[in-house]
């Protein structure tokens, strides 16, 4: 088999180069509503005359609804077809730029950034779903090039929202998902298989909608400073919620939740290392900048260019992860996740400046461009094709919600441990992911 990317297409089918670049470019920006409108926090703060707590819900309202519309359009793609799921997903993506765009309040934004991130979800949806669905002797190769696209974006994401923060204006940093939008007529072509027509299942749809919404605000309580009543209230909602899901789940083998995909060991193993290294990565992207800006003196630009040669890194460790055979790329996944912890305990210890904490940042980035590429070739090859848009919908929903939690322990670590001495937890969740893929690697 050539390891070629750019092999020709026969028949009218689509090349494998242009399939990846078209997938990534769908999936990429999606990548862009956290960390780089992270960047753009203090501006939005001062123009609407907020508190930091307030602001927070910016970022937490959009990691929120991005972990719930992978889902629901996963299992949309599923059920209608990836072609109606991306063309929802598009109004809905395009309707939330909008109200960011004329938001006149952070009320307003903070809707506007919900409806943006479901309809982001539904581009990572359906951009999963497809690649999902690439034929098996081409697959490593799409997912190859796929790797690159999502390295490069994932790193990239820090400088593009400081260059756009500061020569445009926060307003456009926080609609940069729409850039998935020009991807979505590029993409339709690459649809081959129509909904399976089966039942949408609301009730299923709601009861993890509420589930996860209240366990991804419960994780962030303390940054979004919620009063202890709340939290209770909050606390008891999610266990009704998911209480009544595992009854209702349990007399539905083909609902919201199918069985073929939640009774499955492997997806529940992908499960466990994908959180291990979101939590890193997302805690890493939390506690790096703000060390490097307040304890180093770097910029924000300074910083975003820094993380650069981790998109390089990452593009070439995920084109050689799509290349190999499943055995040995589980074993560069977890050479990479064992990279980044150490880079992160070594950075711990605060004794070696500022770069050893952009390698820590770089090699998190590249994990989790390895990663990506990995578990999607394993579960593509596992899930049945009628319910693989809800199986990889599932499989981001946790990977956001393990991302939201690791940021919101290095919050809460910060103030006891400060944000240094932090890394050395960080360093865990990377840790924890190696050992699960190194013991389940055959």
């Amino acid at each position: 088999m050539s390891h070629s990317l750019a092999e020709p297409a026969t028949r009218g089918q689509i090349g494998t180069l242009s399939t990846a670049l078209r997938l990534g470019a769908l999936f990429g920006p999606s990548v862009f509503g956290v960390t780089a409108a992270g960047v753009a926090l203090p501006e939005v703060a001062a123009a609407l005359r907020s508190g930091p707590a307030a602001v927070a819900w910016v970022i937490t309202a959009h990691a929120l609804a991005l972990g719930i519309g992978t889902a629901v359009f996963g299992r949309l793609a599923d059920t209608r077809g990836v072609r109606t799921a991306l063309l929802a997903g598009a109004t809905v993506l395009g309707i939330g730029a909008f109200v960011c765009v004329m938001a006149p309040d952070l009320g307003v934004l903070v809707a506007g950034r919900l409806v943006l991130a479901a309809g982001s979800g539904a581009m990572a949806a359906g951009g999963v779903a497809l690649l999902a669905g690439v034929e098996p002797e081409r697959r490593p190769r799409v997912l190859a090039g796929y790797g690159m696209v999502m390295a490069t974006f994932a790193a990239g994401a820090t400088l593009v929202g400081g260059v756009v923060t500061t020569w445009l204006s926060w307003r456009v940093t926080l609609v940069l998902p729409v850039l998935s939008l020009p991807a979505v007529p590029a993409c339709l072509p690459l649809v081959r298989r129509a909904g399976s027509r089966g039942p949408l299942d609301v009730t299923g749809a709601t009861l993890l909608t509420v589930t996860a919404s209240t366990l991804l605000v419960l994780i962030q309580g303390r940054s979004l400073r919620l009063e202890a009543p709340v939290v209770v209230a909050l606390a008891v909602v999610m266990l009704a919620a998911a209480a009544t899901l595992v009854w209702w789940t349990r007399g539905r083998p083909e609902g919201f939740l199918p069985h073929a995909v939640i009774a499955s060991g492997p997806f529940w193993v992908a499960v466990a290392i994908g959180v291990g290294v979101f939590g890193g990565l997302f805690a890493t992207m939390y506690a790096v900048p703000q060390i490097l800006t307040g304890a180093h003196g770097w910029s924000v630009l300074t910083v975003g260019a820094a993380l650069l040669p981790g998109a390089a890194v990452g593009a070439v460790l995920s084109r050689k992860a799509g290349l190999l055979d499943a055995a040995k790329a589980r074993g560069l996944l977890v050479g990479t996740t064992l990279a980044a912890a150490s880079a992160l305990a070594a950075a711990a210890t605060g004794a070696a400046g500022g770069w050893l904490l952009a390698v820590a940042a770089s090699l998190s980035l590249a994990a989790f461009a390895v990663t990506q590429v990995v578990l999607t070739g394993e579960m593509s090859a596992r899930l049945a094709p009628q319910v693989r848009g809800m199986g990889m919908g599932l499989l981001n929903l946790a990977f956001f919600v393990g991302g939201a939690a690791g940021s919101a322990l290095t919050g809460a670590l910060s103030a006891p441990m400060g944000l240094v001495r932090t890394l050395a937890v960080v360093a865990l969740f990377p840790l924890a992911a190696a050992a699960v893929a190194f013991a389940t690697r055959r």
